[in-house]
């Protein structure tokens, strides 16, 4: 259960906050601006490319790295093939983890290798594999961790993951300073430049730059020193306390940003959640719209335990709207399926800009919302 008081109490946030979520969320803009200079002094703003490359392989661990392949993919569309490799091994330990290559790849594919950890020995024996192939190998990793290191030794390319000023003076390697809710735009942006400049995506810096602004100003809106009811992002989170979301989505950038949101919110929040792309979401989840989880389901069922049990979960909408392709929408015929069975339905839609710029303020808003929803429940608990 969600505790309202504790959303509009800046220093209650703060002491909950024991992770530095908030911190994390309202640094992605300038993590932006210091991973485009990061690939520029690694030379990715002045490479060349022969071409494009027939395939793009994208490997790393975590929330962050798979978020990382998801939307390459999703700005890639079909200009290319972009392929994330899943990991496979006997725990989440990242000496555990292993990758491997399709017995396809070889020299006309390009290897990706993003984390914000760089101790996995098993991205280690992926870019050796790769290397032997004739991929084309590049790294975004903690600068002086061993998978760096190790890539560079390969011939590979390694842009030194982005952290924050307070983090650059360090001398040695940490790996607890590189991990966070950050981690995906450290490192997404040198690979959004590098595959800007074979062409893929819309990407240089000027554009990053537009990101990064338009991040800044959204954790402006969503800090936690803004009350609730001008708050987009806390506004969210409590729309969806002691629910279950459908998260659905409408627009190219929304996809990503809508699977994003459902596993933050499993893995911070510790909230299920389900995402599905409009229009095939309407038939997906229709009938959670009639079952035990639809709005008009008894909640006083007379033999609960109104003390000792908690109150049943009830499906909730959350919309994600980006500009729908070749204009046509889904969002009525959602708004109308969720009204008609009394399910409330909370929307999201990004400023005017750049497909970019609209995928940023997307992840911004519900990465503040589901870090409020996490520190709010624990308030509460």
């Amino acid at each position: 259960m969600l505790d309202d008081s504790l959303l509009d109490d800046p220093q209650a946030l703060a002491r909950s906050d024991r992770r530095g979520l908030l911190r994390g969320a309202a640094e992605a803009g300038a993590r932006v601006r210091t991973a485009v200079r990061h690939a520029a002094e690694a030379g990715i703003t002045e490479l060349r490319p022969d071409g494009r490359p027939r395939s793009v392989l994208i490997a790393g661990p975590g929330t962050a790295a798979t978020g990382v392949a998801d939307l390459l993919g999703t700005l890639a569309g079909a200009g290319c093939q972009v392929t994330g490799l899943r990991p496979t091994g006997v725990a989440p330990a990242a000496g555990a983890l292993r990758w491997s290559l399709p017995g396809w790849a070889g020299p006309v594919d390009l290897l990706l290798i993003a984390t914000p950890d760089g101790t996995e020995p098993g991205l280690e024996v992926l870019a050796d594999q790769a290397y032997r192939r004739g991929c084309t190998v590049v790294a975004v990793a903690p600068a002086r961790s061993p998978l760096a290191e190790a890539v560079s030794g390969k011939h590979g390319l390694t842009v030194p993951m982005a952290t924050a000023p307070y983090e650059e003076a360090q001398d040695e390697y940490d790996e607890a300073t590189v991990s966070g809710l950050d981690a995906l735009w450290a490192l997404l942006t040198p690979l959004l430049l590098l595959l800007g400049r074979t062409g893929l995506v819309d990407a240089d810096p000027g554009t990053l730059q537009k990101v990064a602004d338009r991040l800044d100003r959204t954790a402006e809106r969503c800090g936690p020193a803004i009350a609730t009811y001008s708050n987009p992002a806390k506004t969210l989170a409590a729309e969806l306390d002691e629910s279950l979301p459908l998260i659905w989505t409408e627009g190219p950038a929304a996809g990503p940003a809508g699977r994003r949101f459902a596993a933050l919110l499993a893995e911070l929040a510790g909230r299920p959640a389900l995402a599905a792309e409009l229009p095939e979401a309407l038939p997906a989840h229709g009938t959670l719209l009639v079952g035990s989880l639809a709005a008009g389901a008894d909640p006083e069922d007379f033999f609960r335990d109104r003390v000792e049990e908690s109150q049943a979960l009830r499906a909730r909408a959350v919309l994600l709207r980006d500009r729908p392709a070749g204009g046509l929408s889904a969002a009525p015929a959602a708004r109308e399926l969720a009204l008609s069975h009394g399910t409330a339905i909370s929307e999201l839609e990004p400023e005017e800009g750049s497909e970019l710029e609209a995928l940023a303020e997307m992840i911004a808003v519900t990465d503040f919302a589901a870090v409020y929803l996490a520190l709010a429940s624990m308030g509460r608990s």
